[in-house]
């Protein structure tokens, strides 16, 4: 079964129930070869290079049999969401595939074990030393954290020699104390941490639920909101007909913005991409450049789905389409790899051709993309390797695209880094 990813990352939001016409401005173009390295994952979620070469990649698991509790997932009606310790981190080394830490919590639709929440990121500092972030999509006032577990919506620091975490930021107490901007419709709080960045001592992280990007010092201090993304106002794109909605619909909706990947640019300013709420109108998603002073800028527009970007050591950017068309309607899956080079110019490096649902993506020490796919569903994630070394360059394009600036202050060495 296919499903969403609004599902996992679970974003507040007012579901209306309509569909979505549209086009995307992104025009596919197969030109780069790649291959599988990594397969048989639970909802696949993040990925790092280590120290030493070897590529780790963490997985949300399969839920279990914990807590089991009707799904508030509408695009799944009368299934169960459970709770239980399957998720994990998976390493690739020297070619063999293992499981390096277990035990992770999670929570999936059962028994499919599909749209899983739990560990969704991993990053090395400076020194070598992971982090994993663990996220949760739910109310931040419900004590659900499966047994024997570490707890949801935190930064942990990791021991993989002891298998053991320690807490460096409490992503989940902090909505409860600041009230932040993700509010689910009963008036909850909502939170889930989904991706991170590290830059200096300093990680900075993606709030998905809770529309805002966080940052906090590997030491586990100053934990602070860098920015709250806004969410937009679309047209209703296709409106239902008066007997199948009698209740008033509206011309206009909002869209929550979702930020996903971070990532810290050429510049050293910060960059954010983003999925866009419910329905997920195509062409509608951006990605935007933080300034020092916290304000977002979009950097470059007319996406569809992003849930991930990293930059290359040439400065070219590569951002990440979950789905080219809304899932819930068109029953499309396949997703998009895409560069931005510094001036500019975007090219699609692949487009379906086996990436579907894709989650993450990171640039791997030999310089090819690495990019997490099928990532909405139980035993058959994979990580395909993206050889970007031949491509052909996209059309010209009215989406516009912010080069970026010379002689703008660093946001990091100004403000976060010291």
């Amino acid at each position: 079964m296919r499903l969403s990813l609004l599902s996992f990352l679970a974003i507040p939001f007012t579901f209306i129930t309509f569909c979505v016409a549209g086009v995307s401005e992104i025009k596919p173009v197969k030109a780069a070869s790649f291959s599988v390295v990594a397969e048989g994952l639970d909802n696949v979620r993040g990925l790092s290079f280590g120290p030493d070469g070897s590529l780790y990649i963490t997985e949300a698991g399969v839920g279990g049999n914990q807590l089991c509790t009707p799904s508030l997932k509408e695009s799944v009606p009368n299934q169960f969401d459970c709770i239980g310790t399957s998720g994990a981190i998976t390493r690739i080394k020297d070619g063999k595939q293992e499981r390096v830490l277990t035990g992770l919590p999670s929570q999936a639709l059962s028994p499919i074990g599909a749209q899983g929440v739990g560990a969704s990121d991993i990053q090395f500092d400076r020194s070598g030393n992971p982090y994993l972030l663990i996220g949760f999509a739910s109310n931040v006032n419900y004590n659900n954290t499966p047994l024997n577990s570490p707890n949801w919506g935190q930064l942990y620091k990791v021991d993989f020699n002891t298998g053991t975490l320690t807490s460096i930021a409490d992503i989940s107490s902090y909505k409860l104390v600041t009230n932040p901007n993700g509010i689910f419709p009963n008036g909850d709080l909502a939170s889930n941490p989904y991706t991170f960045t590290i830059q200096g001592d300093t990680a900075y992280i993606a709030d998905a639920a809770g529309d805002d990007v966080l940052s906090v010092k590997l030491d586990g201090s100053n934990l602070t909101t860098v920015t709250t993304l806004p969410g937009q106002t679309i047209t209703n794109p296709i409106l239902p007909s008066p007997e199948a909605s009698p209740a008033p619909i509206p011309q206009e909706i909002q869209v929550a913005s979702v930020p996903t990947g971070v990532a810290i640019g050429p510049d050293q300013a910060l960059y954010v991409s983003q999925l866009t709420g419910f329905p997920s109108p195509e062409g509608k998603a951006s990605i935007f450049r933080i300034e020092p002073d916290g304000k977002a800028t979009v950097y470059a527009d007319g996406f569809t789905q992003l849930t991930d970007l990293s930059f290359d050591s040439k400065g070219n950017l590569y951002a990440l389409q979950f789905a080219n068309q809304p899932f819930y309607n068109k029953g499309n899956f396949d997703g998009s790899l895409i560069q931005i080079a510094p001036d500019g110019t975007r090219t699609t490096l692949l487009s379906g051709n086996g990436l579907e649902s894709a989650t993450a993506l990171t640039i791997g020490p030999d310089g090819a993309i690495y990019v997490s796919t099928k990532g909405d569903r139980a035993g058959v994630g994979q990580v395909l390797r993206v050889d970007n070394s031949a491509k052909v360059p996209e059309p010209s394009s009215a989406i516009a695209v912010i080069a970026l600036g010379v002689g703008v202050g660093s946001f990091l060495k100004r403000k976060r880094c010291g």
